[in-house]
């Protein structure tokens, strides 16, 4: 199985500014993803696609090459991850090397550790369309989450009768962290599309995702936690 490994770092991040080079713990955020998919992968099956120039410096102090600087078109607010991943994917086979799986580690993820990889790997198949870690969702439809109905009153997102939450049915959130991606799949369809999907469940530390200064708050304590920790 020939595996690519995608990391999405685009320069424009709103939520909290310069995210993926922001310090975290006094260590730049895009590192902890690019020091941990080391540990599985050749370098030379690692891409960083960043637009970048600071991004990319940034990532190369891990001594990790970055091959490329993206695009504008695919810099902007609107451009999707689905777009992005095809320009890696095109670039990597203009090298003359080819990929069955593509591995998309999103650097938002800093608690993501190389065994979570390698077990999610584990998971995949050449069967399925893709193999996403996720976690226990918090707001379960059958019983938090509520939609306004024609005439403006709040009704289940999800039918049932269930008293206590923990009588509902599991449902499963996205983390954000890793996707095993088939390429066969890839080309053919965007993610959004994608049928034949498994799980691989993560531990709500380990899948906490960056996308707000909150966010970012509860990342540092996180991280102080673990230094504590060891």
């Amino acid at each position: 199985m020939e595996k690519l490994v995608v990391i999405p770092a685009r320069g424009g991040s709103k939520g909290v500014p310069q995210k993926n080079i922001k310090l975290l713990h006094g260590i730049p955020l895009i590192h902890y993803t690019v020091n941990e998919a080391r540990k599985v992968f050749d370098d030379s099956r690692i891409i960083v696609s960043t637009d970048d120039e600071v991004i990319k410096d940034t990532t190369e102090r891990t001594g990790l090459k970055v091959p490329f600087l993206r695009p504008q078109e695919l810099a902007t607010d609107t451009a999707g991850t689905y777009e992005v991943l095809l320009h890696a994917l095109n670039y990597f086979e203009s090298t003359g090397k080819r990929a069955d799986v593509l591995i998309l580690l999103q650097p938002t993820s800093p608690f993501r550790k190389a065994r979570h990889i390698e077990e999610a790997l584990q998971l995949y198949t050449a069967e399925t369309d893709m193999v996403v870690s996720v976690k226990e969702t918090k707001a379960n439809p059958y019983y938090l989450l509520f939609e306004e109905n024609k005439e403006g009153y709040l009704q289940k997102s999800k039918p049932g009768h269930y008293i206590r939450r923990q009588d509902c049915p599991q449902v499963w959130e996205y983390n954000g962290a890793v996707y095993i991606i088939n390429v066969e799949s890839l080309k053919s369809k965007p993610i959004a599309d994608f049928t034949r999907v498994r799980k691989y469940v993560m531990d709500e530390f380990s899948s906490h995702d960056i996308d707000t200064p909150y966010d970012w708050l509860v990342a540092e304590s996180i991280a102080q936690l673990q230094n504590i920790n060891g």
